[in-house]
């Protein structure tokens, strides 16, 4: 019998050990030397010039690159050229220093140097030798990302920062730096907590967007003067089938605006990461066979939270609105009169298509598609299924929850005409790690749902598109065609009929 389980505190993940630790230095109005004359060189020196600080390049001979440079720079003052090889003295008060080494002994000679007077330095292409690292750069000033892989590999670095700049638009320089505007406004007018958390959360939803007019600062404005809202709210979050690459865009910003996660024990721990650290998390999960939470203790916990003003994030596996009981928690949100919305996710038979290559409405074998739960609540299968509907050999049908009643499926659909040799998969864990594949017909399928750890998560898919899941169908012993029906013409079906005679 089945017991219930209260909700439960999970413990963030420690934090990893770092290769390096990313620190942020204002250098404006600083003294800093730059000893070489490459295009290298260069590019520093220009980097530490935007940041603000004075510039010396100890060079006798500038490159191209670097001769541009220095003309431009010391027009502004950013840039003083002193035309000769550094000497140690010239480290003495700079809050950094950077060389282009022609060779080890080089490097190693201006690493002890800035070692000795106590100065941060950084040999180009040589981590070896220094004590501090560049990375690349995504510059949305005052917002800066900086993306370092401790020297191993550059060009890896490069690709991350392609990325990150097609995930933040150009306009959140523009919000960060109305942010900056507000700040003070904020520190006085709101205390410390839900309504300070309330408001920066309503700006930083809006900074993805259009840059900001001079009418939303007075919006913004307006908001800090009759207070910032101070209700908590409610998001339903489709987590996916597991792997974090799937998760849509709305859903890592609501992970990263939590104060709680009330997560479904099916949550893979690759997407908790992608919450915010400070966010409280709570395993409220349900799981067939186990002792589980009970859905009126969920939905009296959301409200509760909702109710202290926090930001609650409920993170069910898969799609919220397929078999994750979200109807019932809109509902109860509703009824509470708690704000309540709903990210949706990719669900998991979407995500079994997809790692079989098959499409669940290919033109020449199916007109429909249904999603089936295979569990009830009294733990087997539905009393009301239309099985004859489910039977059509024009649909494709994947069964969720499925592992313990495959062999009432199978007798169901061939009771209700469907031919044994009918394609059929079953997959474990669809899109982790330890994913697993049955490839066979619906009159093997208990069998095949027996290959599979009974600890993972199991779909079961039947119907003519999965013919093309894979020419390599499992055998099925002892299973021989069943008196007065037909097994199918399918390959499949007639490969497993060859395999069981």
């Amino acid at each position: 019998m089945r017991g219930s389980r209260k909700p439960a505190d999970a413990c963030s993940a420690r934090l990893g050990r770092l290769a390096l630790l990313p620190l942020f230095v204002d250098l404006n109005g600083k003294p800093v030397l730059v000893a070489g004359n490459s295009a290298a060189a260069a590019w520093k020196a220009e980097l530490l010039a935007a940041a603000g600080a004075t510039v010396l390049v100890t060079a006798p001979d500038p490159g191209p690159e670097l001769a541009i440079l220095l003309a431009d720079g010391a027009a502004s003052g950013r840039l003083v050229h002193r035309p000769r090889a550094w000497t140690p003295a010239d480290l003495n008060g700079m809050a950094i220093a950077i060389a282009d080494a022609a060779d080890e002994t080089s490097a190693q000679s201006f690493s002890d140097a800035a070692r000795a007077v106590g100065v941060p330095c950084n040999v180009i292409d040589r981590p070896a030798f220094g004590t501090v690292q560049f990375g690349s750069i995504v510059n949305r000033s005052p917002v800066v990302v900086g993306i370092a892989t401790s020297g191993a590999a550059p060009i890896l670095a490069q690709a991350i920062r392609r990325r990150i700049e097609t995930l933040l638009p150009p306009a959140l320089s523009d919000w960060a730096a109305l942010a900056a505007r507000l700040r003070d406004r904020v520190q006085v007018r709101l205390p410390a907590g839900p309504a300070r958390r309330a408001f920066w959360e309503a700006l930083a939803e809006r900074a993805f967007g259009p840059a900001p007019t001079d009418q939303d600062e007075e919006r913004f404005d307006a908001l800090l003067a009759h207070g910032a809202p101070r209700g908590g709210r409610v998001t339903l979050v489709g987590a996916g089938p597991g792997d974090s690459g799937l998760l849509t865009l709305n859903a890592v910003r609501a992970l990263q605006s939590a104060d709680v996660i009330l997560f479904d024990a099916l949550v893979s721990d690759e997407v908790l990461e992608l919450a915010r650290r400070e966010a409280r998390r709570m395993l409220v999960g349900k799981r067939g066979g186990r002792q589980s939470c009970r859905q009126e203790e969920i939905n009296d916990l959301m409200v509760k939270l909702a109710r202290q003003g926090k930001h609650v994030v409920r993170l069910k596996a898969g799609d919220p609105m397929v078999f994750g009981r979200a109807g019932e928690e809109l509902a109860q949100l509703a009824s509470a009169g708690i704000p309540a919305t709903v990210i949706p996710g990719i669900t998991a038979a979407s995500a079994m298509a997809a790692s079989l290559g098959v499409s669940l409405t290919h033109r020449d074998s199916a007109r429909a598609v249904r999603f089936v739960t295979g569990h009830s609540s009294q733990g087997g299968l539905p009393d009301d299924l239309d099985w004859d509907r489910i039977a059509e050999p024009a649909t494709t049908t994947v069964f969720y929850m499925g592992g313990q009643t495959a062999g009432a499926i199978r007798d169901k659909l061939l009771d209700a005409g469907m031919p044994a040799g009918t394609p059929a998969v079953v997959v474990g864990s669809v899109s982790r790690p330890d994913e697993r594949r049955w490839i066979g017909t619906v009159g093997c399928l208990p069998d095949g749902v027996s290959t599979l750890d009974p600890e993972q998560p199991v779909l079961i898919g039947v119907g003519k598109v999965w013919d093309d899941a894979g020419r390599s169908i499992s055998t099925c012993p002892s299973q021989l065609p069943m008196p007065g029906r037909s097994t199918g013409t399918t390959r499949a079906g007639q490969l497993a009929d060859r395999m069981a005679l």
